[in-house]
């Protein structure tokens, strides 16, 4: 494999793997808290609309990757779906085993796993998701055709992701609060100004929806479909193994 992105640097996969792992290691412990401050509290309402998307059922089985602090995952849990958060990063997976107990939350499986590379077998799963997460991969067709594998026939793909949006004026004002004002908020309220410049190049990095979609279809899945947000600032994908 090439070099792939890190923020603005091109990288060997195995240093991307091994500096995305030292971002969410050191942004683990603020991540909720940066979420709230960065989105103004939306990301929220994204996360309602794309659980709301998976309508999740009781009693099915959900693999939520790159889950750890479990922000989705107790979305998808209060329908009763058996849900397997994977993620990473142990660290971030504390956080959200920590979160679960706090709030009376059981029956989650927690699992450390690598998106590109899953330990579970074939056909496992009834529906796949996965949250701002995506873009931090290293082989993102990797990923998509683990995705692809560990669902069953008829199973669905969900991620929730940033992109671009293509509202007229408002892609440059996100540009300049993404390069000149996140960064001063993980350093004001996570100490971590480098990590949270990271997260905004990486977004910037990242495929469009139609060249996303376009991977989603080529690790196997069908009637793959794109729903924007603002405009396309953040995007739902899904997709069905059939």
């Amino acid at each position: 494999m090439d070099k792939v992105a890190f923020g603005n640097e091109d990288v060997e996969p195995r240093e991307k793997t091994r500096r995305v792992h030292g971002v969410f290691s050191s942004v683990a412990s603020h991540y909720d808290l940066m979420n709230d401050v960065m989105s103004g509290g939306l990301h929220r309402l994204w996360k309602d609309r794309f659980v709301a998307r998976i309508r999740p059922r009781k009693g099915e089985s959900i693999l939520d990757m790159a889950g750890g602090t479990g922000d989705v995952a107790f979305r998808l849990a209060e329908a009763g779906a058996k849900v397997t958060v994977a993620d990473i990063n142990a660290a971030m997976l504390g956080v959200g085993i920590e979160r679960a107990r706090r709030r009376g939350i059981e029956g989650l499986i927690w699992a450390e796993e690598n998106a590109e590379e899953l330990s579970f077998g074939h056909g496992c799963f009834d529906a796949y998701s996965i949250a701002f997460g995506i873009r931090n991969v290293t082989d993102v067709e990797a990923a998509l055709r683990e995705a692809n594998r560990v669902l069953r026939l008829g199973g669905r793909f969900f991620c929730l992701e940033f992109s671009q949006t293509r509202w007229p004026g408002f892609a440059g004002l996100y540009d300049r609060y993404g390069r000149s004002v996140v960064p001063r908020l993980g350093r004001i309220f996570a100490s971590d100004e480098d990590s949270y410049r990271y997260l905004v190049e990486s977004i910037r990095r990242f495929p469009n929806m139609e060249d996303f979609s376009r991977l989603i279809a080529k690790a196997g899945f069908a009637n793959v479909k794109a729903e924007p947000i603002l405009g396309g600032l953040v995007a739902i994908h899904s997709g069905w193994k059939i």
